[in-house]
């Protein structure tokens, strides 16, 4: 897809973080943007942030996982611009649950759900049909992780599940777009390779009261400088990617008509040719040993993402 100045771009997520940088990114190529939020203030200030540079920018508090609140972006979308050509579904959330699975929250489960896969379902139903009758080519980024989406990360497995369902999802969706000989493309974002600095790590700040915890955590959240201090003093090494260099990814993707938005990683690649050949043969998943061999006996390394 050539990315033209005047085209559209909706991107969920947009207030901050990966969402914010694909928004800058857009407009920097003299894209129109959407931005959807569901933080109002962090909103106001992007929309304004991007509209003194210059941006053309329309800006809808959205929370994703709410169906109504979608449609109704994109009928604003398109009572604004006419058009949408780029739909990034990148609004995501870590659950906050704790401990081994039978012991987790259902809440945790359901909010992560919500936004995570039926956020992006949402957004693909809201946006896709009025794409496709537009006749333009266009494109939909939807954000997974390589903590789900390449390999299961246990310490985080409620936001494991969810970023893998994105990815067969995705994958469903490219091939539904390629039978009906559409001009809409679909790429899978992994952000990365490394840690990103993002308000994934804080997203108990926008819980809805409707997925509130059963029972109390028990253990405070932590904030991510206090992750990154923590693997610090236990002697792991930390790297993080700019935003700035996921955004540009996802640019050369939708340009590229590239599926997998996955940047080279060693560890990723291991990861990858692991997991396929414990299936082809038909082994047990032994890429999960060092996750089994560090926490056997070690109940208080809950989930780091969740």
């Amino acid at each position: 897809m050539e990315l033209r100045e005047g085209q559209v771009a909706v991107v969920t997520g947009a207030a901050s973080g990966i969402g914010l940088a694909m928004a800058r990114r857009f407009a920097a190529e003299g894209l129109k943007v959407v931005l959807a939020d569901v933080e109002e203030a962090a909103l106001a200030k992007a929309a304004d942030d991007l509209r003194a540079d210059g941006a053309d920018v329309h800006a809808r508090v959205v929370d994703v996982g709410v169906r109504e609140q979608v449609l109704d972006l994109a009928a604003s979308a398109y009572e604004t611009y006419g058009a949408v050509h780029v739909l990034c579904n990148n609004a995501g959330v870590g659950s906050g649950a704790e401990g081994r699975m039978w012991e987790h929250d259902p809440n945790d489960w359901q909010w992560a759900f919500a936004v995570n896969v039926w956020g992006v379902f949402h957004g693909v139903q809201a946006f896709v049909p009025r794409m496709l009758a537009s006749g333009e080519p266009g494109h939909v980024v939807n954000t997974s992780s390589g903590d789900g989406g390449i390999a299961p990360l246990p310490t985080a497995s409620v936001y494991a599940v969810t970023k893998a369902a994105v990815v067969t999802m995705t994958e469903s969706l490219y091939a539904h777009l390629k039978a009906e000989h559409a001009r809409v493309g679909a790429s899978v974002l992994f952000p990365g390779p490394h840690m990103l600095r993002t308000g994934l790590w804080e997203s108990h700040r926008n819980r809805p009261a409707r997925y509130a915890k059963q029972r109390p955590r028990r253990t405070p959240y932590r904030s991510l400088d206090q992750w990154e201090a923590a693997m610090r003093a236990a002697g792991e090494e930390v790297s993080f990617t700019p935003v700035e260099e996921v955004a540009d990814l996802v640019v050369d993707g939708v340009r590229a008509d590239r599926f997998w938005l996955l940047p080279p990683s060693e560890h990723s690649d291991a990861q990858i040719r692991a997991r396929a050949r414990s299936m082809l043969d038909r082994a047990n998943p032994s890429y999960l040993e060092s996750f089994i061999l560090d926490n056997l006996n070690n109940l208080d390394k809950s989930d780091k993402l969740d």
